[in-house]
C-alpha cells in the first residue's frame, strides 16, 4: 500500500465521513428491499418491476465504478467525492416525488452513478488519509458504514414505511444526504489525483487469469445474495407470512448480524481467505435453501435468516482484502473493477430474480439461488488462491 507522505497526520475525520457518506449510500440502495411491496401498490406495478429500482442502480453502478478513475482522472479527489454525495440528495429526492415508475427509475440510476464511483475511489482515498499502517483501521471504518446501513435501513425503512409512507423514507434519507455533503465538505482535504487510470490499465489486469476468475466468483455470490436480499419481503410475506412490525425485526436481525459478521469475517481472514471466500456463500446458499424448505414459520425462518446476515458480512471484507493484495499499486483501477463486478451482480440478481419471482414465484427463487451460490463456493475453492494471510483489520 502507498504511504501516506503529504499528511502529516491522520485524518481520521475524513475517514469517518466517508464511512457516513458509505451509510447513506448503501443505505438508499437497500431502501426498496424493505419498501418493495408498498412502492409497487403504490406505482401500480408487479413487485418484479418494482425490484427494477435495484437494477437500476446497479447498471449504472456498473458503469460509474468501471469508468470513474479514467474519466476523472485529471479532477481533485475531494470535488469528486463531494459531487457523488450531492447527487445522493437529488436521487433521493427524486424518488421520493415520482410520479411514476420512470421517473423513480431515472432517481434509482442517479444513485448508481454516485454508489459505484464513491466505492470505487474509496479505498485509494482511505490509502491517502492516514499512514500505512493505520490503512487496515480505516478501512475497517468505512467498511462499518455498509453494516450500519444494513442494521437501519431495512428495518427502519419497513417500520417508518408503514406509518408514513413509502416516500416519506426516502425523504428522510435525502436529508440525511445533505449531511453527509455538509460532513464531508467540511472535513475532506484537497486531494489531488495521482492514479493516472486508463481503458488499456483494466483490460490488462482483466486478463491475468488469477483476477478473472476471482471476479467471475464475486460475480456469482454478490448476484445469488442479492436475488435473495431484493425479494426478502415478499419471502417474509409469502411463506413466513409475517405483518410489517414482524418484517422489520427480522431485518434489523439481519442487519445486526451482518454487522457481527464484519468483525467475524476479520477474524476468519487472519486465518484462511480461501476458506472464508468459499465456506460464506455456502452458508447463504445452504440458508436460501432450507428457508424455502422450512421458512413457513419465523421459529425456522429467524435463525437462518440469523445466519444468512452473519455469512454475508465476511463478503465484502473477504473480496476487498483479495483484490487489495492481488494489484496494490492500482487501488483505484482494482476497485473499479470489483464495484462493476458487484453492480453487475445486483443487476442481474435484481432482474433475473424479478423475472423468476414473477414467474416461478418466490419459493422457487430461494432455491435457484442457493444454487447459484453453490457454484460461487465451488469457484473460490478450485480457482482462487491465496499465498499469504489477512491482516486482522481491527
Amino acid at each position: 500500500m502507498q504511504n501516506n507522505a503529504t499528511s502529516p497526520a491522520p485524518a481520521w475525520a475524513a475517514v469517518f465521513s466517508l464511512a457516513l457518506g458509505v451509510f447513506g449510500l448503501v443505505g438508499a440502495e437497500f431502501l426498496p428491499a424493505s419498501l418493495l411491496t408498498p412502492m409497487a401498490r403504490d406505482l401500480a406495478v408487479t413487485e418484479g418491476m418494482a425490484g427494477q429500482a435495484v437494477t437500476a442502480t446497479a447498471a449504472f453502478g456498473l458503469l460509474s465504478g468501471l469508468f470513474v478513475a479514467a474519466v476523472t482522472a485529471a479532477i481533485d479527489r475531494r470535488k469528486v467525492l463531494l459531487t457523488f454525495s450531492g447527487l445522493l440528495v437529488l436521487s433521493n429526492l427524486a424518488v421520493a416525488f415520482a410520479p411514476n415508475l420512470f421517473v423513480l427509475l431515472i432517481g434509482r440510476l442517479v444513485l448508481g452513478i454516485a454508489l459505484g464511483g464513491f466505492w470505487a475511489l474509496s479505498t485509494a482515498t482511505v490509502m491517502r488519509l492516514v499512514p500505512e499502517n493505520s490503512v487496515p483501521k480505516a478501512l475497517a471504518i468505512v467498511v462499518s458504514g455498509v453494516s450500519a446501513a444494513t442494521i437501519m435501513a431495512a428495518p427502519v425503512g419497513s417500520f417508518v414505511g408503514d406509518l408514513l409512507g413509502w416516500r416519506a423514507v426516502f425523504i428522510g434519507a435525502a436529508g440525511l444526504a445533505v449531511i453527509v455533503l455538509i460532513v464531508q465538505f467540511a472535513t475532506l482535504p484537497a486531494l489531488p489525483p495521482r492514479d493516472r487510470a486508463n481503458i488499456r490499465v483494466l483490460v490488462e489486469l482483466v486478463s491475468r487469469r488469477h483476477i478473472a476468475i476471482a471476479l467471475f466468483a464475486a460475480l456469482l455470490v454478490f448476484s445469488g445474495h442479492m436475488s435473495l436480499f431484493t425479494y426478502v419481503r415478499p419471502f417474509l410475506e409469502q411463506v413466513t407470512q409475517l405483518e410489517v412490525t414482524g418484517i422489520s425485526l427480522t431485518l434489523l436481525a439481519f442487519g445486526i448480524a451482518n454487522f457481527l459478521g464484519n468483525y467475524f469475517g476479520g477474524w476468519l481472514l487472519a486465518k484462511s481467505l480461501r476458506f472464508t471466500l468459499a465456506v460464506m456463500p455456502l452458508a447463504i446458499g445452504s440458508a436460501a435453501f432450507l428457508l424455502a424448505q422450512f421458512g413457513g414459520g419465523i421459529h425456522a425462518a429467524l435463525p437462518l435468516i440469523v445466519l444468512w446476515g452473519l455469512a454475508f458480512g465476511t463478503v465484502p471484507v473477504g473480496w476487498s482484502a483479495w483484490i487489495a493484495r492481488a494489484v496494490p499499486d492500482k487501488a483505484e483501477s482494482v476497485g473499479g473493477l470489483l464495484v462493476a463486478t458487484i453492480n453487475l451482480a445486483i443487476f442481474l440478481g435484481a432482474a433475473l430474480g424479478g423475472l423468476t419471482i414473477d414467474h416461478l414465484g418466490v419459493w422457487a427463487l430461494f432455491v435457484i439461488s442457493a444454487g447459484v451460490l453453490a457454484v460461487a463456493a465451488l469457484t473460490v475453492a478450485t480457482g482462487v488462491g491465496a499465498k499469504h494471510r489477512v491482516p486482522r483489520t481491527a
